[in-house]
């Protein structure tokens, strides 16, 4: 009995194929890797998940993870959508000093074409400040966001959060309200998506799925 188990599990893994997983257009469809399936079907919704340093090969963007969602295949070829990024926590936990501040918001934002993100912004203070000066800051970060990405299309506001320039733009205008050491867009995750019926939740199921419903 194992050995015929053996064979079985042998004849399976030869049913299955290499695909190639490929980046959005966005990050030039760069390759990620391979990825084995016996049915193309069973890759729509598959999560991979690399780094910014992977793509661009700065070593100083190690700690940046990037999520990608695969949402069609065609060709040997698996297409992928961004679904969102995170930095390291042994990163942030780095950055955290003491008898310093941490001040942090959670927005969903809509781009200018029609995406709803979800953002997680952390505002890191060189000194302990007070719950005003907290209040006024966070104030700033929600005002800023909610006033710079409707003008920003999808692909743009991943580029200004991956670059560091939004992270940049708060910190200058919290200073003048407190010393700010640093600020990073912790997190982002896609939450809704533009369709021909109007938004609809980022959620990617596999054919193979819906057919067994």
């Amino acid at each position: 009995m194992p050995a015929k188990a053996k064979y079985t599990a042998r004849d399976k893994w030869k049913m299955k194929k290499w695909y190639e997983v490929l980046a959005p257009k966005a990050f030039g469809e760069v390759s990620l890797g391979t990825t084995p399936a016996d049915d193309p079907d069973k890759l729509i919704g598959r999560v991979v998940e690399t780094t910014l340093y992977d793509l661009t090969g700065d070593i100083s963007q190690v700690h940046v993870k990037l999520y990608f969602q695969i949402v069609s295949v065609e060709e040997g070829k698996a297409y992928t959508r961004f679904k969102g990024h995170e930095l390291a926590r042994d990163y942030m936990k780095s950055l955290i000093r003491r008898k310093s501040s941490k001040v942090q918001g959670i927005f969903d934002v809509t781009t200018k074409d029609g995406y709803v993100v979800r953002l997680t912004i952390a505002a890191l203070t060189s000194f302990r400040c007070k719950s005003s000066q907290r209040r006024a800051i966070r104030r700033i970060i929600k005002d800023y966001i909610f006033s710079k990405t409707p003008g920003l299309i999808m692909d743009e506001l991943v580029n200004e959060i991956l670059s560091g320039k939004i992270s940049n733009e708060i910190a200058e205008l919290a200073r003048k309200i407190y010393p700010i050491r640093r600020v990073e867009v912790y997190k982002s995750k896609l939450i809704m998506i533009p369709t021909e019926e109007g938004p609809k939740p980022a959620v990617v199921v596999s054919p193979v799925q819906l057919k067994s419903r």
